[in-house]
């Protein structure tokens, strides 16, 4: 990842939903945010073998303080009429961001894991490394929450209901769904004192869509 800061988004939406969200995420939303001075670039992920769709959203940040910024907060507070409408219709909606405290690896994988930790996560150098040495793995990348930038009331945050946060990440980028699976079970044995959020089911993603800033007209 780029930069040492980062904002993570879960929403489910419906079926009859899900092509208007879409094009809202993929010809406007992501533009929008990306063209906020101290945002990167972002990656969205479909989740795998649930019936729901789950989409996971991952920003790269120049620094966490990018979330309490004056551009990012005056667009939070101006939502397009498309967010207007999109915004109330998305479930289970959950958001943090903060600082990257350890990535290790070599490129990005094309299936993930995420792991939403209720408290951010000890050791996490050694333990991403360990991770990152494993069969078709490619990158480990543990994230920590700072939960007073991601909890400033917002327009956008009015319009959404039971909006809930996460301590940290874990996520784990392999170059397929059985690597990606073996990793995960692994974290059993190598790291017993995991506190995954249980509000969070860990799933496997498909990455969809991604743009740079520097794509950007």
């Amino acid at each position: 990842m780029r930069g040492n800061g980062f904002l993570a988004i879960w929403s489910d939406i419906e079926q009859d939903r899900l092509t208007d969200y879409l094009h809202w995420l993929t010809r406007e939303h992501t533009s929008e945010r990306i063209g906020i001075a101290g945002f990167l670039g972002v990656r969205v992920f479909r989740a795998l073998g649930i019936a729901e769709a789950r989409v996971f959203i991952l920003y790269e940040l120049e620094g966490p303080e990018v979330l309490s910024g004056a551009d990012y907060l005056s667009r939070l507070n101006a939502p397009t009429p498309w967010s207007q409408r999109i915004m109330p219709t998305l479930g289970n909606f959950i958001r943090g961001g903060g600082r990257l405290v350890t990535s290790t690896g070599t490129g990005q994988g094309g299936v993930i894991g995420v792991l939403a930790l209720e408290e951010a996560l000890a050791n996490s150098a050694q333990l991403a490394a360990e991770i990152a040495t494993l069969d078709r793995i490619a990158a480990v990348r543990v994230l920590e929450t700072d939960r007073a930038g991601t909890g400033v009331q917002t327009r956008e945050k009015a319009m959404r209901s039971d909006d809930r946060s996460f301590g940290g990440l874990l996520v784990i980028e392999a170059l397929d769904r059985n690597a990606l699976g073996d990793a995960l079970a692994s974290l059993r044995d190598r790291a017993p004192t995991l506190k995954p959020d249980p509000a969070v089911p860990v799933l496997h993603y498909t990455q969809i869509f991604a743009l740079d800033r520097t794509l950007l007209g």
